[in-house]
């Protein structure tokens, strides 16, 4: 079992920066695929990040260049850094893990993969 907090969300200006936090806790904490979702109202949930156990990393495209994903396994966080941040940012930021391992051989970006979920962090980004 695996359970995830995050923390971080808030409200900004387009152009502005957010920093999320994802903390992971239970017995296998250390040995997930952790990855970030984010769903707007009316929209699918869709995936933002991922970072795997073997340092795998995924970007959605319309984030690449602007948010970061980082994991410390010491403290089973992750991270996600968030600039330049766009009214289209806007949503609940899920943290998500799964099997470690699963994303060299599966798209990272399906929600069904992922096992355990977090409640969710609200980002606001206003023009």
């Amino acid at each position: 079992q695996v359970q995830l907090q995050e923390s971080g969300g808030g409200s900004v200006q387009a152009g502005g920066s957010l920093r999320l936090i994802c903390t992971a806790s239970g017995n296998s904490a250390s040995d997930v695929c952790m990855a970030w979702f984010r769903q707007a109202p009316g929209k699918e949930r869709e995936g933002v990040a991922s970072i795997d156990t073997d340092g795998r990393l995924n970007y959605a495209d319309s984030v690449k260049g602007r948010f970061t994903v980082s994991r410390d396994a010491a403290k089973n966080n992750m991270y996600l850094q968030m600039n330049d941040l766009k009214p289209d940012d806007a949503g609940t930021y899920y943290c998500a893990a799964g099997p470690g391992g699963m994303t060299q051989w599966l798209s990272w970006n399906r929600p069904g993969l992922f096992n355990y979920w977090g409640q969710g962090t609200q980002v606001v980004v206003s023009s």
